[in-house]
């Protein structure tokens, strides 16, 4: 792994060995930051860093830089996302520079979702460049110091690079290869998509471990629990990219009403614990969607508290 030399609390609990833990929160839909902190306090003992989303399924929220900067008030790491759907690479070199003067240290590179998902879908979408272009972009400002036009930066940004893979969408075949490329361009650490098909994520990471790419990145598994087999029906028939065996939906359908939160709960453990077995997996992302109370016993139940402290 190479040295970075970013103050990122993740990538030290990282480089040390440990298995780290992070998870995320959605901002709200208006500009009440007791939203963000509350949850927050929620999860902070429990996790290494929380993601703030970047207007997740392309709806409008309290911008994930304010997002972050309530967090790191609150003398906790955050990992800010960030898309290319929304700002040229003007606007994504200035954030990148406004969350390092906040001494942000960790940034999630991601395309985002198409604007016909959200509230505005007549908005006009941007990617001027791609998540790999951004990628490259902030690893370039961190290491060479200078600005895509070739000015020096004034106290370059001192990033731990994130990028997100997911293991399950089509064709599997390029899965590996997209990841290798993400690599390439200068990512650190990997998020994955929720997994539910354990088997697949598998052969997925095998074929990673074949290209040597587990020595290379920081792979944390994405999980999220189950609060129902509706959701679960939901995730599997509706959301793209999205992979729920029949088994899970089974297990979660085969449950009285009342049980199935419980039930969620459960599977996510049994996938964290699976998982922490697994060479390659470096820790866990839990997604615990508008259930930010949950993550606590979801840490504690997997064996994964207390967390390390670092310098």
């Amino acid at each position: 792994m190479t040295e970075t030399k970013t103050p990122s609390k993740l990538e030290k609990i990282l480089a040390s060995g440990h298995l780290a833990v992070t998870s995320e929160c959605g901002p709200p839909r208006g500009s009440d930051p007791e939203v963000i902190t509350k949850k927050a306090e929620l999860i902070k003992d429990y996790v290494d860093a929380i993601n703030i989303t970047d207007n997740q399924t392309s709806v409008t929220r309290l911008c994930s830089l304010a997002s972050c900067i309530h967090l790191k008030l609150m003398g906790l790491e955050p990992v800010l996302q960030m898309v290319v759907r929304d700002r040229n690479r003007i606007a994504l070199q200035s954030d990148i520079l406004g969350a390092a003067s906040f001494d942000i240290h960790n940034i999630l590179c991601l395309s985002g979702d198409h604007q016909v998902f959200g509230d505005n879908p007549q908005g006009q979408n941007v990617f001027d460049i791609d998540s790999m272009q951004l990628i490259q972009t902030v690893r370039h400002m961190r290491d060479e110091g200078k600005f895509l036009g070739g000015d020096e930066i004034q106290r370059p940004p001192k990033m731990f690079v994130g990028a997100a893979a997911n293991p399950f969408a089509d064709p599997f075949e390029i899965r590996v290869p997209r990841l290798a490329k993400k690599v390439a361009a200068g990512a650190e650490f990997i998020q994955t998509q929720c997994i539910y098909n354990l088997d697949k994520f598998e052969k997925w990471l095998e074929q990673a471990r074949d290209r040597g790419l587990h020595e290379k990145v920081h792979i944390l598994a994405g999980v999220t629990p189950l609060k129902s087999a509706g959701m679960a029906k939901y995730m599997k028939n509706r959301v793209p990219g999205m992979d729920v065996p029949d088994e899970v939906v089974n297990r979660m359908s085969g449950i009285p009403k009342e049980k199935q939160a419980e039930e969620g709960i459960k599977i996510c453990v049994e996938t964290i614990q699976r998982l922490k077995e697994v060479e390659g997996v470096r820790g866990f992302h839990i997604m615990a969607i508008e259930w930010e109370e949950k993550v606590p016993e979801i840490v504690e139940s997997s064996g994964l508290y207390p967390r390390p402290k670092v310098d």
